[in-house]
């Protein structure tokens, strides 16, 4: 039997989810195969656009990223947004809000949000976010059991509050902790969902 391989990484900002790069305008990108040398066949499960951040699971095991992807399993995100955040908007989280996929009109499922009082403190990414001079920002936890295409971002955006910085923070019982970005670890295997 085939010996299966599975890893937890801290995505960092600037990579892209993938190994090979098939842009042809997306020349000089950042992969993740240069963060680790990973196996071959290895998969990201689900992605982390360039510009975002944290838990990202990979493994060799094409069952395993099924279940990780399934509606059954939580992935929570804290997202840096522009202004401070109203309850008003994070209610609108909550219930659910109209989003673009793929020209299409969807709404979100319902999904947990709340603001993080006090703001968490990450390291500073390689690009600035952008500085105070340019009004006040908030933090909140959006935790969601679906993975639409730049989904937490449109979210925010739709209730009027765009996305500066998004965290991948935890999938299912599994946590970034304090896993500096760029950090990789081989587990036997992805402790329960």
């Amino acid at each position: 039997m085939l010996h299966q391989q599975h890893f937890i990484l801290h995505k960092p900002y600037g990579y892209l989810s993938q190994f090979v790069n098939n842009q042809n305008r997306r020349k000089n990108k950042k992969l993740l195969g240069e963060l680790y040398n990973f196996p071959e066949n290895t998969m990201a499960i689900g992605r982390l656009d360039e510009d975002s951040e944290g838990l990202l699971l990979l493994t060799t095991d094409g069952k395993v990223s099924e279940q990780v992807r399934s509606k059954k399993v939580e992935k929570e995100y804290y997202v840096q947004v522009d202004g401070i955040i109203t309850e008003q908007a994070v209610e609108a989280l909550k219930g659910g809000v109209e989003i673009a996929i793929r020209g299409k009109k969807y709404t979100t499922l319902p999904c947990k949000a709340s603001r993080l009082n006090p703001a968490p403190v990450f390291e500073a990414r390689p690009k600035k976010v952008r500085d105070e001079r340019h009004g006040p920002t908030s933090w909140i936890s959006i935790t969601i059991i679906e993975g639409k295409f730049r989904q937490v971002r449109k979210m925010t955006a739709a209730i009027g509050f765009p996305t500066l910085r998004l965290i991948r923070m935890r999938i299912g019982d599994i946590k970034i902790h304090k896993f500096e970005a760029g950090k990789v670890i081989e587990v036997s295997e992805f402790t329960s969902f």
